[in-house]
């Protein structure tokens, strides 16, 4: 049986990334259902909570306070619960150390955030459309990062 809808949640803890974020969401022609988390302790919060609903793609900036992105991606990449979540890194950095530690951490994909709403909504249609099971059998450095 088909779903739904895909299940998407963003934590990030910049109030007009969550909202460019959401909106493109809106505009896209895909059936999502799209929550959003200010930090990775209210992420995490929710994620541990027994009634949740698993997304299938999580957004994850990496530079949040209380709890980074790369600190919620450790421990949701040891938790079994999470196997199957594809995880996107969802940042303003570029940087190559930020790049290569979340690979090898486990994210599926890394998305360097686009200053344009119209690349943006593309980013995001290309990044939920992903056969993440083909992606992540093949996954390799080049590409990990997505490149617009």
């Amino acid at each position: 049986m088909a779903k739904e809808h895909i299940n998407i949640i963003l934590a990030d803890d910049d109030e007009d990334d969550r909202l460019f974020f959401t909106d493109a969401f809106e505009e896209i022609k895909i059936n999502t259902k799209v929550a959003t988390y200010n930090d990775g302790v209210e992420l995490m919060d929710y994620l541990n909570n027994d009634n949740c609903i698993l997304p299938d793609v999580l957004f994850l900036d990496l530079n949040m306070p209380r709890k980074s992105g790369k600190e919620c991606l450790e421990e949701i990449r040891n938790n079994d619960k999470f196997q199957n979540v594809a995880i996107a890194i969802y940042s303003t950095s570029s940087s190559e150390e930020d790049i290569e530690n979340t690979f090898v951490q486990g994210a599926n994909i890394y998305i360097k955030k686009p200053n344009d709403f119209n690349l943006l909504k593309k980013i995001l249609s290309d990044v939920v459309t992903i056969n993440w099971q083909y992606h992540t059998s093949g996954l390799n450095k080049d590409n990990f990062l997505l490149r617009m």
